[in-house]
């Protein structure tokens, strides 16, 4: 057992414990070198004779150590000290976002949605940065997640990251990763977890910060995974009939049971939550047309006033107009790609473009002109 006031390597001092894991306690210390607060997080020493849980432990230093992003606890150096086996990170003050949901809980209300939204876009931009770096989280869920005063979000504990290469795809690994209440489906088959099994965890903790519970409790660790692969989540606006449909649709989506039905990634998902809540419809509000939507299309008639149009990222819609203004008549036209099954969009009528016409006539009128010099240069050889 370590003691308050240990000092490891005679650089780091032990002040106090701040938490603890199935494999490791976490201590608040202090770099005597630097003279800074740091987090010192130590395998738990009966775990330390087995190679197994020391490779797992050192990957998540290196895997870690490589990350460096706003929405991420920063690795400072990694350490062994007679048997004692440690990583050094950033000290973050706050506390766990399954803390700030008990509390929303114990007062007898969700968290609103304009915070659930900010705080989940901030999650999947950090872990949308791993994803990048081809790594996969594996255990997303709440007690990982650190909230600041200032509502910032800090990701830990890439403990069992692995990185995603042909390699580790070939390996034979029945271990299931995670933790029950937030793995993927397939996670709970004992499959390989993936970018969107991280994106499926991001879905729970998105469900439970609105609903205030997650989307499936069990008894036992098997009836949950039986749940998570089997049964469909129920809508997380029939818990909270604050949570706008489009936003609902969102959650129903990023919880598919089949990888493919998700967004591919966390970045990805936090495209589509920050192009959500810049719609301005975040709390109320007509539903716009976004990514991931069933593709039902809309027809604008003529003269009718358009008071929105939601374009998604990376497409433009040729229709898009400002608040207010009169268009003429649309049809109908799916754009192809897209994220998750392209949407129906609003595309204006062809028509006879006069500009197009009379520049084609200049472009005619200029190549003919250039008849008699070919003639006179063909001339000019010839001779």
């Amino acid at each position: 057992m370590v003691s308050e006031g240990t000092v490891l390597n005679g650089r780091y001092k032990l002040l106090e414990r701040i938490g603890s894991g199935g494999m490791a306690v976490v201590y608040k210390a202090q770099d005597l070198m630097l003279g800074r607060l740091v987090a010192v997080k130590m395998l738990h020493e009966t775990f330390t004779g087995d190679p197994d849980f020391l490779a797992r432990f050192r990957q998540e230093a290196y895997a870690a150590a490589g990350l460096q992003h706003p929405n991420i606890v920063t690795v400072h150096d990694i350490g062994q000290d007679g048997n004692r086996h440690y990583i050094v990170m950033e000290y973050v003050e706050g506390r766990t976002l399954k803390d700030l949901i008990r509390q929303y809980d114990a007062d007898g209300q969700p968290m609103p949605v304009s915070r659930a939204l900010d705080l989940s876009i901030q999650i999947s931009e950090g872990i949308g940065y791993a994803h990048r770096a081809g790594l996969v989280h594996c255990d997303v869920k709440p007690q990982n997640v650190i909230v600041t005063r200032d509502d910032r979000i800090k990701v830990a504990d890439f403990g069992i990251a692995r990185a995603v290469s042909e390699a580790s795809q070939h390996i034979d690994d029945s271990r299931v990763w995670g933790t029950p209440q937030y793995f993927s489906p397939e996670q709970a088959a004992g499959e390989p977890p993936t970018f969107a099994s991280d994106v499926y965890s991001i879905g729970v903790m998105m469900f439970e910060m609105l609903s205030g519970e997650p989307p499936f409790t069990a008894d036992s660790q098997t009836a949950l995974a039986l749940k998570h692969m089997q049964q469909p989540p129920p809508h997380v606006s029939r818990i909270n009939p604050a949570v706008p449909e489009q936003l609902d649709l969102i959650v129903d989506k990023v919880l598919a049971k089949e990888p493919a039905g998700r967004y591919r990634t966390a970045g990805q998902l936090g495209r589509i939550l920050t192009s959500y809540r810049s719609s301005g419809w975040a709390d109320t509000g007509p539903s716009p047309v976004y990514p991931g939507a069933a593709a039902t299309a809309a027809t604008i008639p003529a003269g009718e006033q358009v008071t929105q149009v939601f374009p998604y990222p990376g497409q433009t819609l040729p229709g898009q107009t400002t608040p207010g203004q009169t268009v003429p008549a649309y049809n109908q036209q799916t754009i192809p790609g897209g994220y998750g099954g392209a949407p129906a969009a609003l595309q204006q009528e062809a028509g006879t473009d006069w500009m197009a016409v009379g520049l084609g006539i200049l472009a005619l009128i200029a190549l003919l002109g250039l008849i008699p010099l070919w003639y006179f240069v063909y001339i000019a050889y010839a001779g």
